[in-house]
């Protein structure tokens, strides 16, 4: 994930609330103009939210904003030219191989979490030494026993979490998380293979691993499974680039943690500072704005005051 600078110019005596581009000032606009007031120093510095900072400010009437722009390609884990470095968890579900194969070799670290030992032991069959995880984390209520113990023997770690409170998923990332800074690996993205398809609840508490994720890291955490791909955006400006190739027909953003006020482009049927939230309006079924044949797709950018799940589609040889 890479993070851009843009500068933002906008007149003292304006509501910030009226900027599309500074969103994000106006829960705190009113406290901050009057600090910006008070100080007598021509340079300050005041963290405003996690995507934004105060630099150079009152000069001629104008405030400077510099506003940090989070960039993602989502679907760049999955070309065999992409560059992201990842990090791999495998969650208990079925698997595709296809999926597994690039992934697998593009990750710096590989982890199952409990019952998904059992299907990367069977999808690589006749070749299971070329894909031994470095940990298989659980309270090993889903792993077999034939399955457990020839991953022992391999010499794989079997870490066991009994913290009934948490989803092996969510406990699986935390050994990761804390992994990655143990070995100081520089990575961009932790891709999640499955966790999207089965059963509803099991679908519902991915996401909710997202959402502990928030606090846990601040590397994106994606969720792949099928045509599905999940992400849940942070507070602050996103730019997602959907000019792949391997892009489905569909995205969305959907409030699940609560009402989302959001401003959007590149889309279809783009949101200007509407509140996504349930029983309300929520984007589904949306797609991307359309070009002339031949051009490339256009970012999708996305600004929001709360937490928002996107998700789009991906699209696969029949």
């Amino acid at each position: 994930m890479r993070k851009k600078t843009r500068f933002h110019l906008w007149p003292l005596d304006v509501p910030i609330t009226n900027s599309r581009h500074l969103f994000h000032l106006s829960r705190p606009a009113g406290r901050l103009l009057g600090a910006l007031v008070d100080c007598s120093q021509r340079q300050c510095r005041k963290s405003l939210h996690s995507v934004f900072q105060v630099n150079r400010l009152i000069e001629d009437g104008l405030l400077w904003i510099l506003a940090m722009d989070e960039e993602l390609t989502p679907l760049d884990c999955l070309l065999p030219s992409g560059t992201q470095r990842i990090c791999l968890l495998i969650l208990n579900q079925p698997l595709d191989k296809d999926y597994l194969h690039i992934l697998w070799s593009k990750a710096l670290l590989r982890a199952c979490a409990d019952g998904a030992a059992n299907h990367l032991y069977n999808i690589t069959a006749g070749d299971r030494d070329s894909f031994l995880p470095d940990y298989i984390s659980g309270d090993f209520d889903s792993i077999t026993a034939e399955v457990k113990a020839f991953y022992a023997d391999k010499d794989c770690r079997l870490i066991e979490t009994t913290d009934q409170d948490l989803t092996d998923f969510t406990k699986c990332l935390a050994i990761m998380v804390k992994e990655i800074q143990r070995r100081q690996l520089q990575v961009d993205t932790i891709v999640t293979l499955g966790g999207l398809g089965g059963r509803l609840d099991q679908t519902m508490a991915s996401v909710e691993t997202l959402y502990h994720a928030l606090s846990m890291t601040q590397l994106p955490l994606l969720i792949i499974q099928g045509t599905s791909l999940a992400y849940l955006l942070r507070p602050g400006s996103h730019r997602l680039g959907v000019n792949t190739g391997l892009e489905g027909d569909w995205c969305s953003l959907i409030p699940v943690g609560g009402p989302c006020q959001t401003i959007t482009t590149g889309l279809k049927w783009n949101l200007n500072n509407q509140v996504l939230q349930f029983g309300k309006l929520v984007s589904t079924s949306n797609t991307y704005e359309p070009v002339a044949p031949g051009n490339p797709r256009k970012p999708v950018t996305v600004t929001t005051d709360q937490p928002l799940l996107w998700s789009m589609g991906i699209q696969k040889d029949s």
